[in-house]
């Protein structure tokens, strides 16, 4: 079986380990997480993990500008990102659509569903 491994970026805890313990749980997934954009830039880079789930808003640079650079980086430019936010107007949105977002899930997450909702995103089958 070929487990996913799925990269975390957002500077809650509280979000980073309910997310990895659901992903773990319900799809069997392997997660990483990074506190903010650059370190979880650092990640993808040497971890290279199936999907990343982006946090909008971050301290250090948010989530567009880190996924402007991951997109700018060979390295990191063909992995899927699905932002996880909170701002959630039609107008981010389109903004993260725009800026090369695979899927926008809503905070709070329901825990039940974040799996399949990222397999849905990116045309996964779930097991």
């Amino acid at each position: 079986m070929n487990t996913k491994r799925i990269l975390l970026i957002d500077d809650e805890d509280d979000i980073k380990t309910l997310a990895c313990f659901c992903l773990n749980s319900e799809a069997g997934w392997e997660t990483i997480s990074a506190s903010g954009g650059m370190e979880g830039i650092a990640l993808a880079e040497s971890e290279q993990p199936d999907a990343i789930l982006l946090d909008a808003m971050m301290p250090d640079i948010d989530g567009i500008q880190t996924l402007e650079k991951l997109q700018s980086n060979p390295k990191t430019k063909h992995i899927p990102t699905i932002f996880v936010t909170a701002k959630a107007q039609a107008s981010d949105r389109r903004r993260f659509y725009n800026a090369g977002a695979k899927g926008v899930i809503n905070k709070p997450f329901d825990a039940l569903t974040l799996a399949s909702q990222i397999s849905g995103f990116l045309g996964w089958q779930q097991n």
